[in-house]
This record gives structure tokens, sequence and C-alpha cells, in this order.
């Protein structure tokens, strides 16, 4: 397995044979919570950036690998958008649960602007729409949040 392959399935955890942007973003959503505990909710933004532009080359060079425009098992793409959704959550179980169902939600159905992120070409395609989604997601649930909603 190629260097590309093995980080854009985050080590094969995008091989699982049902829903692997779901696993994938459940895992993140996992990882986030000790990495906010110990630094902040915050550090997560940052995270999910350098994720998200890290994740362009590789996504791009394992589509080529793959022969495929967006692989499913692609999914270090749902860890760079979970991280952004969760940067804006409050540190409870609550509020993590939240910004992982709100990730989920914008990632699948793909309304706009999530569906003109994902009509770019290449790495940029594969990932933006994550990010889109994942951005969405964290104001969605820090809003619900600050108004007492959620």
């Amino acid at each position: 397995m190629s260097w590309s392959a093995r980080l854009a399935t985050l080590f094969g955890l995008g091989r699982m044979p049902h829903a692997p942007g779901t696993a994938a973003s459940l895992v993140a959503a996992a990882v986030a919570w000790p990495i906010a505990a110990a630094a902040g909710s915050w550090v997560l933004l940052p995270l999910g950036v350098a994720v998200g532009l890290a994740a362009v080359p590789i996504a791009d060079r394992y589509a080529r690998e793959c022969g495929r425009d967006d692989p499913s098992d692609c999914v270090i793409d749902e860890l760079a958008g979970q991280w952004l959704a969760c940067a804006f959550a409050p540190l409870s179980l609550w509020g993590f649960m939240l910004a992982f169902v709100a990730f989920r939600l914008f990632d699948m159905t793909k309304l706009w602007p999530v569906s003109a992120a994902e009509s770019l070409k290449g790495g940029v395609g594969i990932v933006a729409d994550d990010i889109v989604a994942g951005l969405l997601a964290g104001v969605v649930v820090m809003l619900l949040w600050r108004f007492g909603l959620a």
C-alpha cells in the first residue's frame, strides 16, 4: 500500500465495508476530544485547516492511483471537516455529538455551498466539500449553543 493510500484511507479506516465516512468522522470526533480537553476546542480549528491543506495533495494522488475522481475510501477529508466542526462546539459530550451529526448531515446531503465545493476538480474538490461542511456544521452548533437551543 502506498503512503498516499495509507494516509488517504486513514490507515485502512476508509476501507470499512459500511459507512466509511461516518466511521472516519466518529473516530475523528473521538480523537478531537482529548485534544480539545488538553488545549481547548479552538485548537482544532488550525489543526483542521492544516489537515485539510495536507489532504489536498494526498487525496489527489490517491484518486489518480485509484483511477477514480473521488474514491469513497478516501476519508482523510472527514478528519479535517470533523475537526473543524468540533472546533466550534462546546467541550461536552452533547456538543461533540451535535457537531458530529451536523457535519454528517451537511456532508451527506451536499446542500449548497457544499455541493459547489465538491464540484471542484482533483484533490481540492475531494477535500473542499468536507471543509465547507465542517465549517457550516460548526457555525450551526455554535449558534444553537449560543442561543440556548441545544
